[in-house]
């Protein structure tokens, strides 16, 4: 008796013809595909929801979120980790990723690396997950071993976790975990090529969770993006427009106000709004949780364009 075919294994029926197709209709294919994720991923809402919240205790807490995964899965959550310091100023330990295979498998395949569940359970060891700490194992096909091996290390270790799939998850990861994020995004027009609409459907979620979960801490005004770290051209300009929309100041004083805050947006707003400095409004950040409405108010309105 064989099992069942894992959807993400199956061959997809749209694209029998995929090799004959022009390159106009390759487009539309792709497009008409992809659009079936957002909707998969709409239908998973409650359990990401319920992710960000863990997530989001986690960081109260003081602890770190780890991604876990192999191939693609893996890069994607190493990405969605090395994104959060310049976005939301949050320290590099705080969102980390865990690939199989190690750094080297970032930019080329390390084969057989997500068959070892031994070295996922010694990843999550080296990083000394606990119980402030969640997990999330991420997993298109659902059957890694490296990402099982490193889950079942974390709940060990009283970490909470999150199993992300693509394809119906193992009834063992279901009974394991805290939280199943199951999105069926149905069989790749490339048969098993998962670095396609799962690979869309895992950064969805990944953007969700971390977004999602920072949002909630406080971390941005609004959509502003207040706790950016102004480390280049591109993201002083925008911070020290963050700055003149919130304050109504000219460019070289909100220049000077980052400046003077160490680089410090949400700082410099309060410093510029309060007339006072960078200490001064750190401590007035410090008494309110650090939540920008409760001292300036609303962010501004959008600007009409002209």
């Amino acid at each position: 008796m064989t099992s069942r075919l894992r959807s993400t294994e199956r061959r997809n029926p749209r694209s029998l013809d995929l090799d004959l197709l022009e390159a106009s209709a390759l487009v539309d294919l792709f497009v008409a595909e992809d659009a079936r994720v957002p909707v998969a991923v709409g239908a998973a809402a409650p359990a990401i929801a319920a992710a960000i919240t863990l997530i989001e205790a986690a960081f109260r807490r003081g602890g770190r979120l780890t991604y876990v995964g192999a191939g693609t899965s893996g890069r994607l959550g190493v990405l969605d980790a090395s994104e959060c310091p310049p976005t939301f100023g949050t320290p590099p330990a705080m969102v980390q990723g865990i690939i199989a295979g190690g750094p080297d498998a970032l930019v080329r395949s390390v084969e057989g690396a997500e068959d070892d569940p031994a070295a996922g359970a010694a990843a999550i060891d080296a990083r000394a997950a606990g119980p402030d700490d969640v997990v999330v194992g991420i997993a298109a096909s659902g059957t890694t071993p490296f990402v099982h091996g490193a889950l079942q290390r974390a709940a060990s270790r009283g970490a909470r976790t999150v199993f992300f799939s693509c394809a119906e998850p193992p009834a063992a990861m279901v009974a394991l975990v805290d939280v199943v994020i199951h999105v069926e995004v149905g069989p790749e027009l490339v048969t098993g090529s998962t670095r396609l609409k799962a690979g869309t459907a895992t950064k969805l979620v990944l953007n969700m969770l971390t977004t999602g979960a920072m949002v909630r801490l406080g971390k941005t005004w609004g959509n502003l993006m207040v706790d950016v770290q102004v480390t280049n051209a591109k993201l002083e300009d925008r911070g020290e427009r963050i700055v003149m929309e919130a304050t109504g100041a000219p460019r070289t004083a909100a220049r000077t106000a980052i400046h003077a805050a160490g680089g410090r947006v949400r700082t410099a707003i309060v410093m510029l709004h309060e007339g006072i400095d960078a200490a001064a409004a750190e401590a007035r950040l410090t008494s309110v949780d650090r939540r920008l409405r409760a001292i300036v108010g609303d962010p501004p309105p959008i600007a009409e364009p002209g």
